[in-house]
């Protein structure tokens, strides 16, 4: 097989820092407005290139959100290795940690609410989205084995993230509330869960059910 020329090299660089390029704007305007809101054209002007040519490196707006999707998983799969490498964490701080993250990034929780409701995608996206999601999920199963919890950590995992994200997703914007106060609240609500979980676990476990 022919070795690829420095041209060629540079080619495929370029392409690379310009999908970034459009990934990272696509970040930052959805930290201002929900992605239903935001149109090609806005995307292409935020990162400075032609409506035209944001289609030569995305078919469409959901493979777009998908690719941002991704980009941003692996940034928090990323920083949450580093924060378990430091001192794995118990169940009631991860619950926190999940509930503050999705509280401080705006574009997270507004690809993440989007892609949970919408629930389509192109088939030629689709493995990346499972792919990252099979990694986030991964995080929660992580935690769970670490704190003796026992079962199908598989199920168990898909319903402590979906119990946290309907948390945040229920309170994010609590009308008649401060920023701090639906904050506090929101991880009242998650500390709940978290015990309940344990709680339930473990009867669960005395009982043979898991």
């Amino acid at each position: 097989m022919p070795e690829r020329s420095t041209f060629d090299v540079l080619r495929d660089d370029e392409r690379e820092v310009r999908r970034q390029v459009i990934i990272d704007a696509t970040i930052r305007m959805l930290g201002q407005r929900p992605f239903a809101q935001l149109g090609m054209r806005e995307i292409a002007a935020e990162a400075g290139v032609s409506p035209a040519a944001i289609y030569r490196y995305f078919p469409g707006r959901n493979e777009l959100l998908v690719e941002a999707f991704v980009h941003q998983m692996n940034l928090i799969g990323d920083e949450f290795d580093h924060k378990m490498a430091d001192k794995p964490m118990s169940i009631e701080e991860f619950s926190q940690y999940v509930v503050d993250h999705l509280a401080d990034n705006e574009s997270t929780f507004q690809m993440m609410s989007y892609l949970m409701v919408v629930g389509q995608m192109p088939p030629r996206v689709l493995d990346k989205y499972n792919e990252i999601l099979r990694r986030f999920l991964g995080e929660f199963r992580r935690v769970l084995q670490i704190n003796g919890i026992q079962g199908d950590l598989r199920i168990l995992s898909q319903t402590f993230f979906s119990a946290l994200a309907g948390i945040t997703m229920a309170y994010r914007n609590y009308p008649g509330r401060s920023k701090s106060e639906i904050r506090r609240h929101m991880k009242r609500h998650a500390a709940i869960i978290a015990e309940m979980f344990k709680t339930a676990n473990a009867a669960m476990t005395s009982k043979g059910m898991l």
